[in-house]
């Protein structure tokens, strides 16, 4: 018996090793050196070097010459640490009056908006993270963005088509854009807009 407990203990101890230890130290060293970016977290930075995000990350833009992403049901928003959706079904009274409450909000912000509100923009994902959007709820806000940032609605239009992201290996996924990534590119086009910038440092 007490030589079966022993063999138990080594094993037990063994596993723990190669595969608590060794297998993850491994992997990270890996990951480090072949994709050292995505490995930490594919955090993107402004012109300055700041870090500002994820691209893989959402977070909250209110000011009305940056591009909004989906609202988002992860905590307080965006949290990382609780991703989640907000688990209302389509019967929910809730998801129905915040849903109505949230295109009221976006319709009268964006008043020059072509067609009725996206319904990406007033549906939060399952993850409550997603930093996508597709190209038509993008293009949905260029009018508000290029009237607060003064300049054409075509140029903020061109802008946002120049980082449409196609299907992954040309079928997975649909196109979309990174709201992040639109933001930081009218920043650098336009110049950061009046009453400061809306993309704090992570």
């Amino acid at each position: 018996m007490g030589n079966v407990f022993v063999t138990s203990l080594r094993a037990a101890a063994v596993t723990i090793v190669l595969t608590g230890v060794a297998y993850p130290l491994v992997v990270t060293a890996i990951a480090q050196v072949a994709f050292a970016r995505k490995a930490d977290g594919s955090l993107v930075a402004d012109r300055d070097g700041t870090i500002v995000g994820s691209e893989l990350i959402g977070q909250s833009f209110t000011n009305p010459a940056y591009l909004q992403g989906r609202p988002s049901a992860a905590g307080q928003g965006y949290d990382a640490a609780a991703s989640s959706g907000s688990n209302l079904g389509p019967t929910s009274k809730a998801l129905r009056d915040r849903v109505t409450a949230a295109a009221e909000k976006l319709r009268a912000e964006n008043p020059a908006a072509p067609g009725p509100v996206p319904a990406e923009l007033v549906t939060a994902s399952a993850s409550g993270l997603d930093p996508h959007l597709s190209p038509e709820s993008a293009l949905w806000q260029v009018p508000r963005i290029a009237a607060a940032r003064r300049v054409s609605a075509d140029r903020v239009r061109a802008v946002v088509l120049e980082l449409v992201e196609g299907r992954d290996l040309g079928l997975l996924g649909e196109p979309r854009v990174n709201v992040l990534a639109v933001n930081l590119a009218l920043d650098g086009r336009f110049g950061r807009p009046a009453g400061g910038a809306n993309i704090p440092p992570k």
